[in-house]
């Protein structure tokens, strides 16, 4: 592996989102000095927190898998997750509502969820699901130290006989045919491919080997934060801060002041200079290439994975067939994906993700009060309407939005906000994210592991990237992944991800 070389003894990390905090935890626990330079006035990026007359919003994920990973760089400073953050899990993980009227809940105990797909589809389907879920586990364990958490320095590290197993798993095959080997039903098959949207790729053109999103959201469990999901950057820079961590809270980075190659100083827009060892820059892909002074060569231009439109909803009541996480799907399915991904026309009959925070915190809302989060995967920018059409389109968006609700049996859904909050493609392109989406670059075959935008950055000799643009990509798991990686650069230390490790279960915060 490929690391910084030189002084490496005083790092600044650029951004405390995610991938920034890891970055630092781990740093921390190698005895570096780290100091963290954040333009917002506390954590999170873009698990942020926004406020809204006594609502507390997460603006970014809202679903936590693979904790253990967390609590992997609490560890590195001696700290655990469990000590700082209480996690509640969640069952179901999901509830899915389909066209027809039918509901599944999906478990991510193996014979809880047997169950509900005998009772859903039939004992052929509940004994296809448990073969479903053998090869999730298979795939989940051919990957995830050689492919997903790792270093690449080139192509060539392809070659392991773990490429071979994932090839005999099936892994370099589509996604939808894959999940079609196991389940007939096309509503079950729905439950277990819309996460290769996360990766910004159709299930009908995503790889097999994105099933392991599957495997972390249906077999590995589903957590909740409580606090919301703005709880673990908050936990991670308080244990940040108490292992000696400096963090400057509303300070913007304006340059990098670089001499033979290296980064000596980071100045800050206020004026002040930082001298440094080392960098680590979490912004998104174009902010951290106008601060290197160049965007690096690549054989064609990045694509970027859709965007999505969110609307924030204050309510003074619920409706009891909502879940923690429900996803409501629309009639259509393979014309939705062509028009996220290749026409960029709004979805016709849109599949959405609710989430109500509120089932299991209800601090998070006044008294007698429910937060909802309404997720409406969108085209992005490039694909579909620019960042300035979206101001006018989206107010109108949140109204057909509002109706879908209506349609889907969300009755009165519009005359019980008090407080709401939208967040379109205009809001994450002022936020600095490419595209104008928050999930950056697609997962593509020619954007995927050594083919994605390696975390090294050439022609500049102590500076490393983090967060979803690079490896490992997009994801609270891979992100995380992203800062150790990050850290290790500057390191020389490798700490494996335990393949079989139980995801930590959390007691109440201190």
């Amino acid at each position: 592996m490929r690391t910084v070389q030189g002084p490496t003894g005083h790092v600044v990390v650029v951004g405390a989102g995610l991938s920034g905090l890891s970055a630092t935890l781990h740093l921390l626990g190698s005895g570096r000095r780290v100091t963290v330079v954040e333009r917002d006035a506390g954590p999170g990026g873009r698990a942020g927190r926004h406020e809204i007359g006594g609502y507390h919003v997460d603006t970014g994920p809202t679903v936590l898998t693979m904790p253990h990973l967390a609590d992997e760089a609490f560890a590195a400073v001696g700290d655990s997750l469990h000590r700082r953050v209480e996690l509640v899990p969640l069952h179901p993980a999901y509830r899915a509502r389909f066209a027809d009227g039918s509901q599944v809940d999906v478990h991510t105990d193996g014979d809880a969820m047997e169950a509900e797909v005998r009772r859903f589809a039939g004992p052929a389907e509940a004994a296809g699901y448990r073969r479903l879920r053998t090869w999730l586990e298979r795939l989940y364990r051919a990957q995830m130290s050689r492919f997903i958490d790792t270093n690449f320095d080139s192509p060539f590290q392809l070659l392991h006989p773990d490429l071979a197993r994932l090839a005999a798993l099936g892994g370099f095959g589509r996604l939808d045919p894959q999940i079609g080997r196991f389940l007939s039903d096309p509503r079950l098959r729905r439950v277990f491919s819309f996460q290769s949207l996360y990766a910004g790729v159709a299930p009908a053109r995503a790889l097999a080997a994105y099933a392991v999103i599957a495997y972390m959201d249906t077999v590995a469990g589903v957590w909740f934060p409580k606090g919301g999901m703005h709880a673990l950057p908050r936990a991670m820079a308080d244990a940040a801060a108490d292992a000696g961590g400096e963090f400057r809270w509303s300070a913007e980075v304006s340059a990098l002041e670089s001499t033979a190659g290296r980064v000596r100083a980071v100045r800050l827009a206020s004026g002040e200079r930082i001298t440094c060892d080392a960098v680590v820059l979490t912004p998104d892909l174009p902010v951290a290439h106008r601060l290197l002074g160049r965007a690096p060569r690549r054989p064609g231009r990045l694509r970027h994975a859709p965007s999505a439109v969110v609307l924030h909803a204050g309510t003074n009541r619920t409706w009891p067939e909502l879940a923690h996480h429900t996803l409501s799907f629309g009639e259509a399915w393979e014309g939705t994906f062509d028009e996220l991904t290749r026409t960029g026309r709004l979805m016709s009959d849109p599949s959405l993700l609710i989430t109500r925070p509120t089932t299991h915190d209800p601090s998070l809302a006044p008294h007698g009060r429910h937060l909802h989060y309404v997720l409406a995967p969108c085209p992005n920018t490039t694909t579909g309407p620019s960042a300035v059409t979206w101001g006018d389109l989206g107010p109108r968006y949140r109204d057909s939005l509002l109706s879908v609700l209506e349609s889907r049996g969300l009755h009165g859904f519009e005359a019980s906000l008090e407080r709401e909050l939208l967040v379109t493609p205009v809001d994450w392109t002022a936020q600095g994210h490419a595209a104008g989406t928050p999930f950056s670059v697609a997962h593509t075959f020619a954007q995927t592991g050594p083919f994605r935008p390696r975390n090294l950055v050439r022609g500049h000799d102590n500076v490393v990237l983090a967060g979803c643009g690079t490896t490992p990509g997009v994801g609270v798991p891979t992100v995380l992944l992203s800062g150790k990686l990050a850290a290790s650069r500057i390191t020389g230390l490798t700490r494996t991800t335990d393949r079989h490790r139980t995801p930590v279960h959390g007691r109440k915060s201190r």
